[in-house]
C-alpha cells in the first residue's frame, strides 16, 4: 500500500449554532445563519489557490440552502455526508443512523447528481458504542470513512493516526484520520478546531512535513464559524464554549498560507489512488 503524501483540507458545512451535546436546539432565525457566506469566503481562497477540497455537507444545511451543495460542486469539490441533524451518533441506534444517512444522500443526490462516497460523524462521535456504523457505510457504497480522531476525549487515543482498512461482513472501506502530533505525553489536535487556531503555525507545518516524510495525507478541517470571528455564539459550558469558540480569531490567513505552501486534493481523489475498497 502506498499513501499519497498529499494533504486534504476538509470543511464541515455546519452553522454557529451546530454544536454537539447540548440537547435540541431550536433553529435561530434565517436572518443569523451565516454558513452561506462563511462557506462562499472559503470557496474564493480555494479558487485564489487553485485547490480542490472536500466539504461535509449537513443534510439538513443542503436541504434549508439547496443553492449551497451545487455552488460547491460547481466550483470542483467534493461533497461528502456530515449526517443530517448534527446528533452524535451515540446518540441514535443502527435505524436512526440509517435513516439519516439516507436522507442526506437523497438530498444531496438530487441537489448535486452524485452520491456521496465520503462521511465524517459529528464529533467524532463513531465509538465502541456504534459497532454497525462501519457495516453500515461500507454496505451503502462509501469508500472512506473520517470518523476517528486519534485524540483523548473526543475521538480514540488509540486510533492509528494513518489511514487504515476496515472490513466488514458487507465489504471495507477506509479510514481517513485527521492530522494530530504526536508527543512523549498525548498528542494535540493541531488538524483543526481549537488546536488549529491555538497551537503556533510552525507547529502545525512541521506536523504535516512530519506526515509527507511517511507518505502520510496530512488531514485538516475546518469550520465555517472559524473564518467568521464576530459572529453569532451559543451560551455553554466553559469547556465547550472553550472547544466551539474558544481562540476564536479568523483562521483565514493561516488557512493561506497553509494552501501556498502544500499540496491538497479531495479526499475522494486521494482515497481512489490506494487499493480500492471492496
Amino acid at each position: 500500500m502506498t499513501l499519497s503524501g498529499c494533504s486534504a483540507l476538509t470543511i464541515d458545512v455546519e452553522d454557529w449554532y451546530h454544536v454537539c451535546g447540548i440537547g435540541q436546539q431550536t433553529v435561530p432565525p434565517r436572518h443569523s445563519w451565516r454558513v452561506a457566506q462563511n462557506v462562499e469566503k472559503i470557496v474564493a481562497l480555494l479558487e485564489q489557490n487553485q485547490i480542490k477540497a472536500t466539504f461535509f455537507m449537513l443534510g439538513s444545511v443542503a436541504k434549508a440552502i439547496p443553492e449551497l451543495a451545487p455552488m460547491i460542486v460547481a466550483k470542483g469539490h467534493e461533497i461528502a455526508s456530515h449526517g443530517y441533524s448534527h446528533t452524535l451518533l451515540t446518540d441514535m441506534d443502527k435505524q436512526q443512523f440509517l435513516d439519516e444517512l439516507r436522507r442526506t444522500e437523497q438530498v444531496l443526490i438530487e441537489q448535486t447528481g452524485k452520491r456521496p462516497v465520503g462521511y465524517r460523524a459529528p464529533q467524532w462521535s463513531v465509538s465502541p458504542e456504534t459497532p454497525w456504523v462501519d457495516e453500515l457505510l461500507a454496505e451503502s457504497g462509501y469508500l472512506y470513512d473520517s470518523s476517528r480522531n486519534p485524540l483523548p476525549f473526543v475521538g480514540d487515543a488509540a486510533a492509528p493516526r494513518y489511514p487504515y482498512r476496515i472490513d466488514t461482513p458487507c465489504g471495507s472501506l477506509w479510514e481517513v484520520p485527521p492530522l494530530v502530533t504526536k508527543t512523549s505525553l498525548v498528542s494535540l489536535p493541531t488538524g483543526g478546531g481549537w488546536g488549529f487556531r491555538l497551537f503556533p503555525l510552525g507547529l502545525i507545518s512541521a506536523t504535516i512535513e512530519a506526515y509527507m516524510r511517511d507518505a502520510a495525507p496530512a488531514v485538516l478541517y475546518l469550520h465555517p464559524r472559524e473564518i467568521d470571528p464576530d459572529g453569532p455564539r451559543l451560551q455553554l459550558p466553559l469547556f465547550k464554549r472553550f472547544l466551539a469558540y474558544g481562540m476564536r480569531t479568523d483562521a483565514t490567513s493561516r488557512l493561506a498560507n497553509l494552501l501556498q505552501r502544500y499540496c491538497f486534493m479531495t479526499l475522494e481523489e486521494m482515497v481512489r489512488q490506494w487499493q480500492p475498497a471492496s
